[in-house]
């Protein structure tokens, strides 16, 4: 009889978890939580939504207020005229080349970081030499050296390269990071020693265990990494603007502020808003595309 009624007991309770969810929340409780999420969103997602809405008006409609919050039937020409036209075009360059150069300067930090870093925490990790955790210590240290701490020598040295305008320029002086090589080296310092005895036994140098074995298994840390730092890459405002004379070298961020004019008569309004999104949509299919990696690489901890 005991057993009977603990098993409805059980059954019970378990009932009601499920109706609430697993916590046992009650559906009051959902609601407010629901509301309060849809609230951050719509917070969050109203700007985006307002650009957007602007994209789709004339310039004349933008400059007098209010402006409609429904789309306008000016899309096809306002991101044509952007895009193709000569009217998008920013000192001669039209939207297509700003987007590619953007494109190769974030990419090229991304996977630049994550190829210094990986090996750099593969060899403090796995290799003992003389001075392995100086080189480590002065690694980290970096952590504390944001980029406008170092930006005068860092561009001096462009300067004396001849690389100024160029995309090694936009590039290269990004391609180190801290952070990256010790998320990697606690990753690294995860690894069961049998493995690594394991992989000597079967004959395999260290490039092949660096290839066949670590690699993989840090795949979904590469994917957190690499959304994070093609954001990183993409959102770049300071350097690209020292580095680049150029209009046709400049980044999408740069070409924003040069299409805005200190008179809202002399803005084009209607394209910095086209600008503005076209702007925004390559990270957002990153993280989209990504998004499952991306989590798995932040919270997963067995490998």
């Amino acid at each position: 009889m005991a057993d009977a009624a603990s098993t409805k007991t059980r059954a019970e309770v378990f009932g009601r978890r499920e109706q609430g969810g697993m916590l046992g929340i009650s559906k009051s409780s959902r609601y407010v939580a629901h509301a309060i999420l849809i609230l951050g969103v719509l917070i969050v997602a109203f700007p985006i939504y307002y650009t957007f809405t602007a994209s789709t008006h004339s310039l004349q409609t933008i400059l007098r207020p209010p402006l409609p919050l429904t789309p306008g039937d000016h899309f096809f020409k306002n991101y044509y005229d952007a895009i193709f036209g000569g009217v998008g075009r920013i000192g001669g360059v039209s939207v297509d080349l700003l987007l590619f150069n953007t494109t190769v300067m974030a990419l090229g930090i991304a996977v630049g970081k994550i190829l210094i870093s990986i090996l750099s925490a593969f060899a403090i990790v796995f290799f003992r030499f003389p001075g392995r955790m100086l080189f480590f210590w002065l690694i980290f240290i970096t952590l504390m050296l944001p980029v406008e701490v170092r930006i005068l020598p860092t561009y001096k040295v462009m300067v004396d390269l001849n690389l100024i305008d160029t995309y090694a320029g936009l590039v290269l002086p990004l391609i180190a990071s801290a952070t990256a090589t010790l998320l990697f080296r606690q990753f690294f310092m995860t690894i069961p020693g049998e493995l690594l005895e394991a992989a000597r036994v079967d004959g395999a140098g260290p490039w092949r265990f660096f290839k066949d074995i670590l690699m993989p298994l840090s795949k979904t840390n590469i994917a957190a990494l690499f959304v994070i730092m093609f954001i990183y890459g993409w959102t770049q405002y300071l350097w690209p603007l020292l580095v680049t004379n150029r209009n046709d070298m400049n980044t999408i961020v740069i070409a924003l502020r040069k299409m805005i004019s200190f008179a809202d008569a002399d803005t084009q309004w209607h394209l910095v808003m086209v600008t503005s999104i076209l702007a925004i949509l390559p990270p957002v299919l990153v993280v989209v595309f990504m998004q499952r990696w991306f989590v798995k690489g932040l919270v997963e901890t067995e490998k």
